[in-house]
């Protein structure tokens, strides 16, 4: 059995390919059926948005002998019926309960019901208010800093690799990981929060940088293409997303491992939210991001380029030769 090792070189070679831009067109209809899929999963069940996005009352119960959930909702009904309540667990003794806006007095009341029903002091129940404007402030903020991070990533991109269609295929895989990623949010019923806005800033950041080093190896593997090259673009496009295979592969496994744990600690044993929050959102991008720097960023960077007369012209001309060397039987 050949090593990973002979295998990478195998692929390196071009002895082994994966055809992800002679498949380009499944590998197209597969990205537009999760991303079309992504963006109708809110219709289906709406995307749930933390107390800082839609503002609220939110209670913290310390030194809870018996964290129960269901004893927090049903102090909070006691005073306020039908009243939306989200309930979490923190670490072993405590518990976070969010509602929608209240009173003065039903903050106190619901104050007051905690304290009886897990038979604490006064001191252990903290209560806080979130306005709606400062949860307005707070999206629309993340909204301009994705702007401005998708602005300057355009930007940056075509300076560097200097054509933009480039940038046009590197920013369409970022999209397409946001939406998937905010999709698969709300298909499980996952909360966004402002750390969970950070996680996907965070998951666009590493898409970027796996986007940036396989099109590193493809300017590089064009840029060689001369007159005398044996293949079309398309063939050196997928030769170096071959090449970079398995150094995706590697960094996407090193990034999900340590995410996943830290997931699993924060959202089993500490109760962390906000660590979890932002461990969720860039365990999950981070998958997505590295099917789509593979299946969809490489192969529609050379759909865009493949139209070029002079590219058409030279590929013509490869393919003319392949058949005069290879006589037909």
């Amino acid at each position: 059995m050949a090593s990973m090792s002979d295998f990478g070189n195998d692929l390196y070679t071009g002895k082994v390919s994966f055809p992800f831009v002679g498949r380009r067109r499944l590998w197209f209809l597969i990205a537009a059926i999760l991303v079309i899929g992504a963006a109708l999963v809110p219709l289906i069940r709406p995307v749930q948005f933390s107390i800082e996005f839609t503002g609220g009352s939110q209670f913290t119960v310390n030194n809870v002998a018996s964290p129960d959930q269901l004893v927090a909702s049903e102090a909070v009904e006691s005073v306020v019926p039908g009243t939306a309540t989200k309930v979490a667990t923190i670490g072993e003794d405590a518990l976070r309960i969010q509602t929608d806006q209240m009173t003065d007095d039903e903050t106190r009341d619901v104050t007051a019901a905690l304290v009886s029903a897990f038979d604490i002091d006064a001191a252990d129940v903290s209560s806080s208010f979130i306005g709606p404007s400062w949860g307005e402030g707070v999206t629309r903020q993340s909204l301009w800093g994705l702007a401005i991070f998708l602005a300057l990533t355009f930007l940056i991109l075509a300076l560097y690799f200097r054509t933009w269609k480039m940038s046009v295929a590197a920013m369409i895989g970022l999209v397409d990981v946001l939406v998937v990623t905010v999709g698969v949010y709300a298909l499980f019923g996952f909360e966004i929060s402002p750390a969970a806005v950070i996680g996907f800033l965070t998951i666009l950041s590493y898409s970027l940088y796996d986007t940036t080093v396989v099109f590193d190896k493809i300017r590089e593997n064009t840029f060689e293409d001369g007159e005398r090259s044996g293949r079309t673009f398309g063939e050196s496009v997928n030769l170096a997303v071959n090449q970079t295979l398995i150094r995706s592969i590697n960094t996407t496994v090193v990034a999900a491992l340590p995410t996943g744990a830290i997931l699993f600690i924060g959202a089993l044993w500490l109760g962390a939210q906000t660590l979890t929050d932002i461990s969720l959102s860039i365990f999950v991008g981070t998958i997505v991001a590295a099917y789509s720097t593979l299946f969809v960023a490489a192969p529609l960077y050379s759909l865009l380029r493949e139209n070029e007369s002079d590219l058409k012209t030279r590929d013509a001309r490869v393919v003319e030769a392949r058949s005069v060397a290879v006589p037909a039987v």
